[in-house]
C-alpha cells in the first residue's frame, strides 16, 4: 500500500469505529453499556492474547456494570466494570 494512502485508511477506520457510539449519543445509559463492553473485550483480549473476543449476547446479565465476554474456542469471562464503563476486575468462568 503507498505510504501517502495510510492515514486515509486510519482515519476511515478509526470513524468507522465512533459510528456506534454516535448512534446512541442520545441516551447516556446506553453509551455507557457500550463503552463498558468495550472496555471489557479490550481487556479480555489484552489478557488472553486471543482475537475474535466478543460479549456473549447469548446468557442474560441482569447486573449493572457486569457483562460476559466469549473467547473462541476457550472459557467465557466475566467483566465487571466501574461507573465511568472502565473494565475493573476480569475473570476467567470455570464450569464444573
Amino acid at each position: 500500500m503507498p505510504k501517502f494512502l495510510r492515514p486515509a485508511l486510519c482515519l476511515t477506520l478509526l470513524g468507522l469505529a465512533a459510528c456506534d457510539e454516535i448512534a446512541v449519543a442520545d441516551d447516556p445509559a446506553a453509551l455507557a453499556e457500550l463503552r463498558g463492553q468495550k472496555s471489557c473485550v479490550s481487556a479480555v483480549a489484552q489478557q488472553t492474547g486471543a482475537a475474535g473476543v466478543a460479549i456473549n449476547t447469548t446468557r442474560p446479565v441482569v447486573e449493572l456494570y457486569r457483562h460476559i465476554v466469549d473467547v473462541p474456542g476457550a472459557a467465557r469471562w466475566s467483566c465487571i466494570t466501574d461507573p465511568n464503563s472502565k473494565a475493573v476486575e476480569i475473570a476467567e468462568q470455570r464450569n464444573g
